[in-house]
């Protein structure tokens, strides 16, 4: 996964990071970009050098792991002129959430400084929802599914953008 989002982010091509593929291209940008090479999550790892995903602070050493998943849907703050809010077109949004990893704020200055874009975030700035690459046609990666929201008559923002992008170019 880690190699397929480095393709994707270095060739231009485009790219819906979904829950773990949000986190995948974060652990790929710090590694290959902000040079952090053990970046890791600490699902995979509990004890990475450099976790940029873990457990939200609130549940690190006192809570089972057993209920501690952030289930349902929670808003979205869309960062304006990001292609996040291009998809959307409005700049809140509530989705729906399955995971109990998040992006580690303790390496969003860094991560932000050498190119990587919050584009969607809680209300109150604490927790990204969504993270992209300017400089690409369509690199988008969610911490929510997009997908509980799709339908065959009624495709979801983000999987419109995706396939509009990738039929608008010619990837090889």
């Amino acid at each position: 996964m880690i190699i397929t989002a480095k393709y994707a982010r270095e060739n231009n091509i485009p790219y819906l990071g979904i829950c773990l593929g949000m986190q995948i291209a974060v652990i790929e940008f710090a590694r290959n970009v902000a040079g952090l090479k053990e970046a890791n999550s600490t699902e995979f790892n509990e004890n990475a050098p450099d976790p940029v995903i873990d457990l939200m602070a609130d549940q690190h050493g006192n809570l089972p792991k057993g209920g501690t998943m952030r289930l349902g849907s929670y808003p979205c703050v869309i960062t304006p002129g990001s292609a996040l809010y291009k998809a959307y077109e409005k700049g809140e949004i509530g989705e729906r959430h399955r995971h109990r990893y998040e992006f580690n704020n303790a390496y969003r200055e860094k991560l932000e400084a050498l190119g990587l874009r919050i584009a969607g975030q809680s209300p109150d700035k604490r927790l990204v929802e969504s993270v992209e690459l300017p400089e690409n046609d369509f690199f988008i990666g969610v911490q929510y599914h997009p997908e509980f929201k799709s339908r065959p008559n009624r495709s979801h923002p983000l999987f419109r953008g995706l396939t509009k992008t990738a039929m608008e170019k010619k990837y090889s």
